[in-house]
Protein backbone atom coordinates (compact mmCIF):
# COMPACT_ATOMS: atom_id res chain seq x y z
CA UNK A 1 0.00 0.00 0.00
CA UNK A 2 1.33 3.66 -0.93
CA UNK A 3 1.80 6.20 1.93
CA UNK A 4 0.37 9.59 0.65
CA UNK A 5 1.48 12.55 3.12
CA UNK A 6 -1.24 15.31 2.86
CA UNK A 7 -0.46 18.55 3.73
CA UNK A 8 -3.48 20.11 4.78
CA UNK A 9 -4.99 21.54 7.70
CA UNK A 10 -8.65 20.27 6.88
CA UNK A 11 -9.30 17.29 8.39
CA UNK A 12 -12.79 16.89 6.23
CA UNK A 13 -10.98 17.34 3.80
CA UNK A 14 -8.61 14.34 4.76
CA UNK A 15 -11.07 12.28 5.41
CA UNK A 16 -12.91 12.18 1.81
CA UNK A 17 -9.49 12.11 0.50
CA UNK A 18 -9.01 8.95 2.20
CA UNK A 19 -12.33 7.13 1.34
CA UNK A 20 -11.42 8.56 -2.32
CA UNK A 21 -7.87 6.85 -2.45
CA UNK A 22 -8.52 4.30 -0.20
CA UNK A 23 -10.13 2.03 -3.15
CA UNK A 24 -7.30 1.63 -4.59
CA UNK A 25 -4.68 1.10 -2.42
CA UNK A 26 -3.85 4.57 -0.79
CA UNK A 27 -3.30 5.30 2.64
CA UNK A 28 -3.64 9.29 3.68
CA UNK A 29 -1.53 10.64 6.73
CA UNK A 30 -2.64 13.97 6.91
CA UNK A 31 -0.57 16.86 8.05
CA UNK A 32 -1.35 21.10 9.28
CA UNK A 33 1.79 22.29 7.30
CA UNK A 34 5.03 22.08 5.55
CA UNK A 35 6.67 22.37 8.59
CA UNK A 36 4.76 19.05 9.98
CA UNK A 37 5.85 17.25 6.77
CA UNK A 38 9.23 17.27 7.03
CA UNK A 39 9.09 15.96 10.32
CA UNK A 40 7.23 13.15 8.69
CA UNK A 41 9.24 12.46 5.69
CA UNK A 42 11.97 12.63 7.18
CA UNK A 43 10.94 9.31 8.62
CA UNK A 44 11.33 7.67 5.63
CA UNK A 45 7.76 6.70 5.92
CA UNK A 46 6.18 8.59 3.16
CA UNK A 47 5.88 7.75 -0.91
CA UNK A 48 4.15 10.80 -2.40
CA UNK A 49 3.09 14.00 -0.82
CA UNK A 50 -0.05 16.04 -1.75
CA UNK A 51 0.59 20.23 -1.09
CA UNK A 52 -2.01 22.07 -0.33
CA UNK A 53 -0.80 25.85 -1.60
CA UNK A 54 -2.92 27.50 0.74
CA UNK A 55 -1.86 26.39 4.01
CA UNK A 56 1.13 27.70 6.04
CA UNK A 57 2.71 31.19 4.98
CA UNK A 58 3.28 32.50 1.21
CA UNK A 59 6.64 30.56 1.08
CA UNK A 60 5.82 27.84 2.67
CA UNK A 61 5.18 25.59 -0.32
CA UNK A 62 8.91 25.77 -1.32
CA UNK A 63 10.36 25.35 2.15
CA UNK A 64 8.93 21.88 1.96
CA UNK A 65 10.34 21.41 -1.70
CA UNK A 66 13.68 22.72 -0.44
CA UNK A 67 13.64 20.23 2.72
CA UNK A 68 12.48 17.53 0.24
CA UNK A 69 14.94 18.20 -2.25
CA UNK A 70 17.97 17.79 0.50
CA UNK A 71 17.25 13.97 0.94
CA UNK A 72 18.69 11.34 -0.82
CA UNK A 73 15.48 9.21 -2.05
CA UNK A 74 12.88 12.63 -1.20
CA UNK A 75 9.49 11.49 -2.26
CA UNK A 76 7.70 13.19 -5.09
CA UNK A 77 5.12 16.71 -4.61
CA UNK A 78 2.07 17.04 -5.91
CA UNK A 79 0.60 20.73 -5.44
CA UNK A 80 -2.76 21.53 -5.92
CA UNK A 81 -4.94 24.64 -5.15
CA UNK A 82 -7.41 27.37 -6.42
CA UNK A 83 -7.11 28.88 -9.93
CA UNK A 84 -5.71 31.88 -8.44
CA UNK A 85 -2.88 30.21 -7.39
CA UNK A 86 -2.11 29.59 -11.46
CA UNK A 87 1.03 32.01 -10.99
CA UNK A 88 2.75 30.14 -8.22
CA UNK A 89 2.01 26.29 -9.46
CA UNK A 90 4.11 26.95 -12.78
CA UNK A 91 7.35 28.19 -10.35
CA UNK A 92 6.57 25.31 -7.50
CA UNK A 93 7.55 22.98 -11.27
CA UNK A 94 10.89 24.91 -11.91
CA UNK A 95 11.64 24.54 -7.90
CA UNK A 96 10.70 20.55 -8.23
CA UNK A 97 7.16 19.71 -8.28
CA UNK A 98 6.50 16.91 -10.31
CA UNK A 99 2.37 18.22 -10.73
CA UNK A 100 -0.18 20.75 -9.89
CA UNK A 101 -4.18 19.91 -9.51
CA UNK A 102 -6.61 22.74 -9.68
CA UNK A 103 -9.26 22.17 -7.29
CA UNK A 104 -12.03 20.82 -7.34
CA UNK A 105 -10.11 17.65 -8.00
CA UNK A 106 -11.25 15.50 -10.32
CA UNK A 107 -10.90 12.05 -8.82
CA UNK A 108 -9.16 10.64 -12.20
CA UNK A 109 -6.89 13.47 -12.86
CA UNK A 110 -5.70 12.83 -8.74
CA UNK A 111 -5.39 8.74 -9.28
CA UNK A 112 -3.39 9.41 -12.44
CA UNK A 113 -1.56 11.98 -10.95
CA UNK A 114 -0.44 9.69 -7.88
CA UNK A 115 0.23 6.93 -10.16
CA UNK A 116 2.28 8.54 -12.62
CA UNK A 117 4.61 10.27 -9.57
CA UNK A 118 5.00 6.44 -7.54
CA UNK A 119 6.09 5.09 -10.55
CA UNK A 120 8.78 8.17 -10.62
CA UNK A 121 9.80 7.60 -7.19
CA UNK A 122 10.15 3.76 -8.06
CA UNK A 123 12.42 4.46 -10.59
CA UNK A 124 14.43 6.38 -8.86
CA UNK A 125 14.62 3.98 -6.38
CA UNK A 126 15.49 1.28 -8.53
CA UNK A 127 18.35 2.92 -9.99
CA UNK A 128 20.15 3.02 -6.10
CA UNK A 129 19.71 -0.20 -5.81
CA UNK A 130 20.80 -1.07 -9.42
CA UNK A 131 24.22 1.05 -8.55
CA UNK A 132 24.53 -0.39 -5.40
CA UNK A 133 24.59 -3.89 -7.28
CA UNK A 134 26.58 -3.29 -9.80
CA UNK A 135 29.19 -1.80 -7.52
CA UNK A 136 29.09 -5.36 -5.50
CA UNK A 137 28.50 -7.92 -7.95
CA UNK A 138 29.10 -6.28 -11.45
CA UNK A 139 31.55 -6.58 -14.43
CA UNK A 140 33.32 -3.90 -14.28
CA UNK A 141 32.09 -1.36 -17.02
CA UNK A 142 29.18 -3.85 -17.89
CA UNK A 143 26.45 -1.37 -16.64
CA UNK A 144 22.71 -2.99 -16.63
CA UNK A 145 20.30 -5.09 -14.54
CA UNK A 146 17.80 -5.96 -17.13
CA UNK A 147 17.60 -9.79 -17.34
CA UNK A 148 19.28 -9.91 -20.68
CA UNK A 149 22.29 -8.41 -19.12
CA UNK A 150 22.06 -10.50 -16.22
CA UNK A 151 22.68 -13.53 -18.43
CA UNK A 152 25.19 -12.25 -20.06
CA UNK A 153 26.92 -11.51 -16.49
CA UNK A 154 26.02 -14.84 -15.01
CA UNK A 155 28.08 -16.69 -18.25
CA UNK A 156 30.93 -14.24 -17.78
CA UNK A 157 31.28 -15.00 -14.51
CA UNK A 158 31.05 -19.12 -15.33
CA UNK A 159 33.63 -19.17 -17.96
CA UNK A 160 36.15 -16.16 -16.29
CA UNK A 161 37.42 -19.33 -14.45
CA UNK A 162 38.66 -21.67 -17.10
CA UNK A 163 40.60 -21.32 -20.55
CA UNK A 164 38.40 -21.73 -23.15
CA UNK A 165 37.97 -20.08 -26.25
CA UNK A 166 34.58 -17.34 -26.08
CA UNK A 167 32.97 -15.99 -29.21
CA UNK A 168 31.30 -12.50 -28.09
CA UNK A 169 28.11 -11.60 -30.98
CA UNK A 170 26.64 -8.92 -31.48
CA UNK A 171 25.90 -5.50 -33.02
CA UNK A 172 28.24 -2.32 -32.84
CA UNK A 173 28.11 -0.44 -29.72
CA UNK A 174 27.23 -3.46 -27.66
CA UNK A 175 29.77 -3.51 -25.70
CA UNK A 176 31.69 -6.73 -26.96
CA UNK A 177 34.98 -5.56 -25.69
CA UNK A 178 33.92 -4.52 -22.69
CA UNK A 179 33.15 -8.36 -22.42
CA UNK A 180 36.46 -9.57 -23.13
CA UNK A 181 37.97 -7.20 -20.30
CA UNK A 182 35.66 -8.11 -17.83
CA UNK A 183 36.36 -12.04 -18.85
CA UNK A 184 39.77 -11.49 -18.33
CA UNK A 185 39.98 -9.66 -15.10
CA UNK A 186 38.14 -12.21 -13.28
CA UNK A 187 40.22 -14.90 -14.71
CA UNK A 188 43.49 -16.09 -13.24
CA UNK A 189 45.45 -14.75 -16.17
CA UNK A 190 43.91 -10.49 -14.87
CA UNK A 191 47.66 -9.34 -13.63
CA UNK A 192 49.33 -11.06 -17.33
CA UNK A 193 49.02 -8.73 -20.32
CA UNK A 194 45.07 -8.32 -22.32
CA UNK A 195 46.18 -7.51 -25.81
CA UNK A 196 43.04 -6.49 -28.38
CA UNK A 197 43.33 -6.86 -31.55
CA UNK A 198 40.95 -5.13 -34.32
CA UNK A 199 40.76 -7.20 -38.15
CA UNK A 200 39.36 -4.18 -39.34
CA UNK A 201 41.87 -1.91 -38.31
CA UNK A 202 44.43 -3.44 -40.82
CA UNK A 203 45.29 -4.17 -44.28
CA UNK A 204 45.03 -7.71 -44.99
CA UNK A 205 48.58 -7.39 -45.75
CA UNK A 206 49.99 -6.38 -42.72
CA UNK A 207 47.42 -8.33 -40.32
CA UNK A 208 49.64 -11.34 -40.93
CA UNK A 209 52.89 -9.55 -39.40
CA UNK A 210 50.30 -8.04 -36.56
CA UNK A 211 49.59 -10.63 -35.53
CA UNK A 212 52.06 -13.13 -35.39
CA UNK A 213 54.80 -11.01 -36.43
CA UNK A 214 58.61 -11.44 -38.05
CA UNK A 215 62.06 -12.40 -38.47
CA UNK A 216 64.93 -10.02 -39.17
CA UNK A 217 65.27 -9.99 -43.17
CA UNK A 218 61.65 -11.50 -43.31
CA UNK A 219 60.91 -8.79 -46.38
CA UNK A 220 62.17 -5.75 -47.37
CA UNK A 221 62.94 -3.00 -44.74
CA UNK A 222 62.83 -5.51 -41.81
CA UNK A 223 65.62 -5.37 -40.31
CA UNK A 224 64.96 -6.23 -36.70
CA UNK A 225 63.05 -9.04 -35.51
CA UNK A 226 59.37 -8.02 -34.39
CA UNK A 227 56.95 -9.53 -31.70
CA UNK A 228 53.41 -10.36 -33.13
CA UNK A 229 50.22 -9.45 -30.47
CA UNK A 230 50.32 -13.37 -29.99
CA UNK A 231 53.53 -13.34 -28.20
CA UNK A 232 52.89 -9.88 -26.48
CA UNK A 233 50.22 -11.19 -24.66
CA UNK A 234 51.50 -14.66 -23.64
CA UNK A 235 50.31 -15.69 -20.68
CA UNK A 236 47.54 -13.41 -21.04
CA UNK A 237 44.94 -12.89 -23.21
CA UNK A 238 43.80 -12.00 -26.35
CA UNK A 239 41.11 -10.51 -28.06
CA UNK A 240 40.70 -10.68 -31.79
CA UNK A 241 37.62 -8.04 -32.63
CA UNK A 242 35.71 -8.40 -36.06
CA UNK A 243 36.99 -11.73 -36.84
CA UNK A 244 34.59 -11.93 -39.27
CA UNK A 245 36.26 -9.88 -41.81
CA UNK A 246 39.86 -12.02 -41.67
CA UNK A 247 40.85 -13.64 -44.99
CA UNK A 248 40.60 -17.17 -45.63
CA UNK A 249 44.44 -17.52 -45.92
CA UNK A 250 45.06 -15.73 -42.49
CA UNK A 251 42.01 -17.90 -40.85
CA UNK A 252 44.07 -21.56 -41.68
CA UNK A 253 46.97 -20.14 -39.89
CA UNK A 254 44.72 -18.60 -36.83
CA UNK A 255 43.36 -22.01 -36.69
CA UNK A 256 47.24 -23.17 -36.80
CA UNK A 257 47.70 -21.34 -33.93
CA UNK A 258 44.98 -22.42 -31.41
CA UNK A 259 45.63 -25.96 -32.23
CA UNK A 260 49.07 -26.24 -32.13
CA UNK A 261 49.86 -23.83 -29.29
CA UNK A 262 52.66 -22.78 -31.10
CA UNK A 263 53.00 -18.87 -33.50
CA UNK A 264 55.08 -19.23 -36.84
CA UNK A 265 57.06 -15.60 -37.44
CA UNK A 266 57.29 -14.21 -40.69
CA UNK A 267 60.49 -15.47 -42.32
CA UNK A 268 61.18 -18.27 -39.51
CA UNK A 269 60.89 -22.20 -39.17
CA UNK A 270 60.94 -22.32 -35.49
CA UNK A 271 57.78 -21.88 -34.08
CA UNK A 272 57.31 -19.91 -30.55
CA UNK A 273 55.46 -22.21 -27.61
CA UNK A 274 52.32 -19.79 -26.60
CA UNK A 275 50.20 -20.10 -23.37
CA UNK A 276 46.92 -17.39 -24.37
CA UNK A 277 43.58 -17.26 -23.81
CA UNK A 278 41.72 -16.48 -27.22
CA UNK A 279 38.53 -14.33 -26.78
CA UNK A 280 37.12 -13.19 -30.28
CA UNK A 281 34.28 -11.02 -31.15
CA UNK A 282 31.86 -10.31 -34.73
CA UNK A 283 28.78 -8.38 -35.32
CA UNK A 284 28.79 -10.63 -38.55
CA UNK A 285 26.31 -14.04 -38.54
CA UNK A 286 29.45 -16.35 -39.08
CA UNK A 287 26.93 -19.65 -39.23
CA UNK A 288 25.79 -18.11 -42.48
CA UNK A 289 29.48 -17.51 -43.21
CA UNK A 290 30.23 -20.74 -43.20
CA UNK A 291 27.46 -22.26 -45.05
CA UNK A 292 28.17 -19.51 -48.14
CA UNK A 293 32.67 -20.87 -47.75
CA UNK A 294 33.44 -17.55 -46.47
CA UNK A 295 34.60 -18.45 -43.32
CA UNK A 296 36.08 -21.96 -42.34
CA UNK A 297 33.55 -24.36 -40.32
CA UNK A 298 36.59 -25.82 -38.50
CA UNK A 299 37.58 -22.45 -37.44
CA UNK A 300 34.45 -21.83 -36.13
CA UNK A 301 34.16 -24.71 -33.96
CA UNK A 302 37.39 -23.58 -32.63
CA UNK A 303 36.64 -20.23 -31.09
CA UNK A 304 32.94 -20.46 -30.46
CA UNK A 305 33.21 -23.08 -27.39
CA UNK A 306 31.21 -20.57 -25.72
CA UNK A 307 29.11 -17.91 -27.30
CA UNK A 308 28.00 -14.80 -25.24
CA UNK A 309 25.55 -12.95 -27.46
CA UNK A 310 25.27 -9.35 -26.48
CA UNK A 311 22.13 -7.33 -26.32
CA UNK A 312 21.09 -4.05 -28.24
CA UNK A 313 20.48 -1.34 -26.11
CA UNK A 314 16.36 -1.78 -27.76
CA UNK A 315 16.34 -4.78 -26.28
CA UNK A 316 17.12 -3.49 -22.80
CA UNK A 317 15.91 -0.20 -22.81
CA UNK A 318 15.20 -0.81 -18.89
CA UNK A 319 18.95 -0.21 -18.52
CA UNK A 320 18.73 3.47 -20.20
CA UNK A 321 18.23 5.57 -17.51
CA UNK A 322 21.15 3.84 -15.53
CA UNK A 323 23.44 3.75 -18.95
CA UNK A 324 22.67 7.62 -18.90
CA UNK A 325 23.59 8.38 -15.51
CA UNK A 326 26.84 6.78 -15.51
CA UNK A 327 27.59 9.06 -18.75
CA UNK A 328 26.28 12.25 -17.17
CA UNK A 329 28.14 12.06 -13.79
CA UNK A 330 31.31 10.53 -15.81
CA UNK A 331 31.14 13.12 -18.60
CA UNK A 332 30.58 16.14 -16.74
CA UNK A 333 33.95 15.12 -14.58
CA UNK A 334 36.19 14.71 -17.42
CA UNK A 335 34.99 17.98 -19.24
CA UNK A 336 35.07 19.99 -15.70
CA UNK A 337 31.52 20.59 -16.33
CA UNK A 338 28.53 21.17 -13.74
CA UNK A 339 26.65 18.00 -12.48
CA UNK A 340 23.01 17.98 -13.61
CA UNK A 341 20.06 16.12 -13.74
CA UNK A 342 17.93 15.02 -16.40
CA UNK A 343 14.73 16.10 -17.08
CA UNK A 344 11.70 13.87 -17.53
CA UNK A 345 11.26 15.07 -20.69
CA UNK A 346 15.23 14.17 -21.64
CA UNK A 347 14.70 10.82 -19.82
CA UNK A 348 11.55 10.43 -21.92
CA UNK A 349 13.35 11.23 -25.87
CA UNK A 350 16.45 8.50 -24.82
CA UNK A 351 13.55 6.09 -24.06
CA UNK A 352 11.76 6.33 -27.15
CA UNK A 353 14.80 6.63 -29.19
CA UNK A 354 15.71 3.35 -31.01
CA UNK A 355 19.71 3.31 -30.88
CA UNK A 356 21.25 2.07 -33.88
CA UNK A 357 24.25 2.62 -32.81
CA UNK A 358 23.48 1.38 -29.14
CA UNK A 359 25.31 2.23 -26.09
CA UNK A 360 28.06 3.89 -27.98
CA UNK A 361 25.36 6.36 -29.58
CA UNK A 362 24.08 6.77 -26.29
CA UNK A 363 27.70 7.53 -24.75
CA UNK A 364 28.26 9.90 -27.45
CA UNK A 365 24.36 11.65 -26.88
CA UNK A 366 25.32 12.18 -23.65
CA UNK A 367 28.86 13.51 -24.04
CA UNK A 368 27.62 16.00 -26.13
CA UNK A 369 24.68 17.39 -24.11
CA UNK A 370 26.92 17.65 -21.10
CA UNK A 371 29.41 19.88 -23.31
CA UNK A 372 27.21 22.03 -25.50
CA UNK A 373 23.92 22.15 -21.89
CA UNK A 374 22.95 25.45 -21.31
CA UNK A 375 22.90 26.78 -17.96
CA UNK A 376 20.35 25.43 -16.39
CA UNK A 377 20.29 22.77 -13.19
CA UNK A 378 18.68 20.17 -15.69
CA UNK A 379 19.71 18.80 -18.77
CA UNK A 380 16.18 19.16 -21.00
CA UNK A 381 14.85 18.13 -24.68
CA UNK A 382 16.74 21.28 -25.88
CA UNK A 383 20.09 19.75 -25.22
CA UNK A 384 19.81 16.49 -27.04
CA UNK A 385 20.25 16.13 -31.16
CA UNK A 386 17.92 17.53 -33.24
CA UNK A 387 16.90 13.92 -34.29
CA UNK A 388 15.75 13.06 -30.99
CA UNK A 389 14.28 16.33 -29.62
CA UNK A 390 11.02 15.50 -31.39
CA UNK A 391 10.92 12.16 -29.34
CA UNK A 392 10.43 13.67 -26.02
CA UNK A 393 7.67 16.12 -23.90
CA UNK A 394 8.90 19.39 -23.77
CA UNK A 395 10.50 20.88 -20.68
CA UNK A 396 9.52 24.60 -20.87
CA UNK A 397 6.90 25.49 -18.69
CA UNK A 398 3.74 26.55 -21.21
CA UNK A 399 2.96 30.02 -21.95
CA UNK A 400 -0.38 31.45 -20.84
CA UNK A 401 -3.25 31.40 -18.82
CA UNK A 402 -3.08 28.43 -16.17
CA UNK A 403 -6.05 26.78 -17.94
CA UNK A 404 -4.39 27.14 -21.49
CA UNK A 405 -0.69 25.79 -19.58
CA UNK A 406 -2.21 22.60 -18.45
CA UNK A 407 -4.44 21.77 -21.82
CA UNK A 408 -0.66 22.41 -23.71
CA UNK A 409 0.69 20.22 -21.08
CA UNK A 410 -1.88 17.57 -21.73
CA UNK A 411 -1.69 17.68 -25.29
CA UNK A 412 1.76 17.00 -25.29
CA UNK A 413 1.48 14.01 -23.13
CA UNK A 414 -1.28 12.79 -25.38
CA UNK A 415 0.04 13.46 -28.62
CA UNK A 416 3.96 12.22 -27.46
CA UNK A 417 1.85 8.62 -26.47
CA UNK A 418 0.02 8.42 -29.85
CA UNK A 419 2.90 9.12 -31.92
CA UNK A 420 4.88 6.53 -30.26
CA UNK A 421 2.36 4.14 -30.65
CA UNK A 422 1.56 4.36 -33.82
CA UNK A 423 -2.08 6.31 -33.04
CA UNK A 424 -3.01 3.03 -31.27
CA UNK A 425 -5.10 4.89 -28.24
CA UNK A 426 -5.63 1.49 -26.11
CA UNK A 427 -1.09 1.36 -25.92
CA UNK A 428 -1.20 5.32 -25.72
CA UNK A 429 -3.70 4.77 -22.40
CA UNK A 430 -1.17 2.16 -21.40
CA UNK A 431 1.43 3.93 -21.58
CA UNK A 432 0.16 6.85 -19.88
CA UNK A 433 -1.58 5.16 -17.16
CA UNK A 434 -5.08 6.01 -17.67
CA UNK A 435 -7.72 4.06 -19.15
CA UNK A 436 -8.83 4.15 -22.72
CA UNK A 437 -11.91 5.76 -21.81
CA UNK A 438 -10.39 8.25 -20.21
CA UNK A 439 -8.47 9.14 -22.93
CA UNK A 440 -10.98 9.59 -24.96
CA UNK A 441 -12.36 12.36 -22.64
CA UNK A 442 -8.71 14.17 -22.35
CA UNK A 443 -9.34 14.16 -26.54
CA UNK A 444 -12.66 15.43 -26.16
CA UNK A 445 -11.68 17.96 -23.76
CA UNK A 446 -8.20 19.16 -25.85
CA UNK A 447 -10.76 19.68 -29.09
CA UNK A 448 -13.23 21.63 -27.50
CA UNK A 449 -14.10 21.71 -23.84
CA UNK A 450 -17.49 20.58 -23.13
CA UNK A 451 -20.44 21.64 -20.86
CA UNK A 452 -19.30 19.80 -17.88
CA UNK A 453 -16.14 21.19 -18.07
CA UNK A 454 -17.61 25.09 -18.03
CA UNK A 455 -20.56 24.07 -15.50
CA UNK A 456 -17.47 22.95 -12.87
CA UNK A 457 -16.01 26.11 -13.91
CA UNK A 458 -19.00 28.12 -12.72
CA UNK A 459 -19.24 26.10 -9.33
CA UNK A 460 -15.65 26.59 -8.64
CA UNK A 461 -15.85 30.36 -9.15
CA UNK A 462 -18.94 30.47 -7.22
CA UNK A 463 -17.47 28.70 -4.22
CA UNK A 464 -14.63 31.21 -4.58
CA UNK A 465 -16.64 33.80 -4.74
CA UNK A 466 -18.36 33.01 -1.36
CA UNK A 467 -15.27 32.26 0.50
CA UNK A 468 -13.36 35.47 -0.55
CA UNK A 469 -16.34 37.86 0.65
CA UNK A 470 -16.16 36.97 4.25
CA UNK A 471 -14.26 33.77 5.16
CA UNK A 472 -16.02 34.79 9.21
CA UNK A 473 -19.50 34.68 7.85
CA UNK A 474 -21.45 31.45 9.12
CA UNK A 475 -24.42 32.68 7.03
CA UNK A 476 -21.84 32.55 3.82
CA UNK A 477 -19.04 30.82 4.67
CA UNK A 478 -19.33 26.86 3.75
CA UNK A 479 -19.39 24.59 6.61
CA UNK A 480 -15.84 21.69 6.85
CA UNK A 481 -18.28 18.83 5.22
CA UNK A 482 -19.44 21.20 2.20
CA UNK A 483 -16.05 22.75 1.65
CA UNK A 484 -14.11 19.39 1.84
CA UNK A 485 -17.09 18.28 -0.57
CA UNK A 486 -16.55 21.12 -2.95
CA UNK A 487 -12.13 20.28 -3.11
CA UNK A 488 -13.22 17.11 -5.08
CA UNK A 489 -15.20 17.05 -8.25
Amino acid sequence: MKRVLLVDPDEAFGNVLQEVLGEAGYSINQVPNPQAAVKEINSGETDIILLNLECGKENAPHFLLRAAADLPFAPPIISFGWGKHSASALQLFQDGAVDFLEQPLDVQELRFAINRACRRADMGRELAAAQRMLCSNRVDGLLGNSKPMERVNDVIHKVAGVGTTVLITGESGTGKEVVANGIHRLSARASKPFVAFSVCSFPDTLIDDELFGHERGAFTGANQSRRGRFEEANGGTIFIDEIGDLALPLQAKLLRVLQERTVLRLGSNAPHALDVRVLCATNRNLEQMVREGTFREDLYFRISVVKIQMPTLRDRAGDIPLLAEFFLRMFAKVHKKQQRNMSPGFLGALSRHTWPGNVRELQNVIERSVVLANGHERLGVDDLPAELQGLGVSDELPKGSFHEAVRAFKGELVRSALAMHNGNKLKAARELGISRCYLHRLLNQLSAPDAGEAEAELQEKDVLDRLEEDDSAENIAPTGAFRAAARIA
